[in-house]
């Protein structure tokens, strides 16, 4: 129960994390912002309703604002800063503006001069790259693809080069067919991460490659329910081969100088890195 007292806010839009899963996963500040807000934007009235009787948060004025509305919604939402009230913008679940609706709303406030300030919070996509056991320190969090087959399939293809490990969110009804393309376009060697209901009961995180992605949705149906981050791991780093003329000259400097001093020669008159004739001439030393 929230206990925290409600002490007057300054005039703001204050978007407000909200738990994905557990109710439990939220901070004492949102809690203490929930509770003095004047007025509390939310994308579904009925959820922040029970998220605010859970924490013992009394009734406040709740005003809808969701993707359909939310246009009209920030106009309110500005009037109503100018009338100087304090504003908690919260969706269902997890960080507003973040493949859900806000993003217009705190564009519109910023452009009318007023603050917008975070409070962080849960967040789906950062909790499944922490558990995911991908140890490439970046990312790209691309969020949903598109419904349709041949678009979803396009909009990889921009990013089957990218060495960075792919975050998607996907529904239980597109979950398969969204797999199948991402098998399709990016090859099955890559490793990919289920990361499914997370923080509620029936969370559960599984890794394999995505030529095995599809035989394990299919060996159980409840591997397809809930909602879904997809961790993709990003592009191998390209195999460069070696070209004729070039291993030729290596070879000639290796017969004549230290493997150091002939790779940092070849290095200089050809246009492979060091590195990569390193390794080489460590492969052509051992055939010897």
């Amino acid at each position: 129960m929230h206990n925290g007292q409600n002490q007057k806010l300054e005039c703001a839009l204050y978007v407000v994390a909200t738990p994905i899963g557990n109710l439990r996963d939220i901070s004492l500040r949102a809690l203490d912002v929930l509770a003095a807000a004047d007025v509390i934007a939310a994308e579904d009235t009925r959820n922040t309703a029970h998220l605010l009787t859970h924490h013992g948060i009394t009734a406040h004025r709740l005003l809808a604002l969701h993707r359909h509305n939310e246009r009209g919604a920030a106009e309110k939402v500005v009037a109503l800063l100018t009338q100087g009230l304090s504003v908690a913008l919260v969706t269902d679940a997890g960080t507003p503006a973040i493949s859900d609706p806000g993003a217009l709303l705190v564009e519109a406030v910023r452009n009318a001069g007023h603050r917008a300030i975070p409070i962080p919070g849960a967040s789906a996509v950062l909790a499944a790259l922490s558990a995911s056991g991908l140890s490439v320190p970046h990312f790209l969090f691309y969020g949903f693809l598109p419904n349709k087959s041949t678009a979803r399939c396009s909009e990889l293809q921009h990013l089957v080069a990218l060495p960075y490990t792919l975050v998607f969110y996907e529904a239980p009804h597109r979950i398969l067919e969204c797999v199948a393309d991402l098998q399709t376009t990016l090859g099955g060697e890559r490793q990919i991460v289920f990361a499914r209901e997370i923080s509620k009961l029936f969370e559960n995180i599984h890794a394999c490659t995505l030529g095995e992605a599809l035989n394990w949705l299919n060996e159980n149906t409840n591997n397809q329910r809930g909602e879904f981050v997809l961790l993709v791991s990003g592009a191998p780093e390209r195999q460069e081969d070696i070209d004729a003329e070039t291993e030729r000259m290596l070879q000639i400097l290796l017969n004549e100088l230290p493997l150091k001093q002939a790779v940092q020669l070849a290095a200089k008159l050809g246009n492979y890195s060091r590195n990569k004739l390193y390794q080489h001439a460590l492969l052509l030393t051992q055939q010897e």
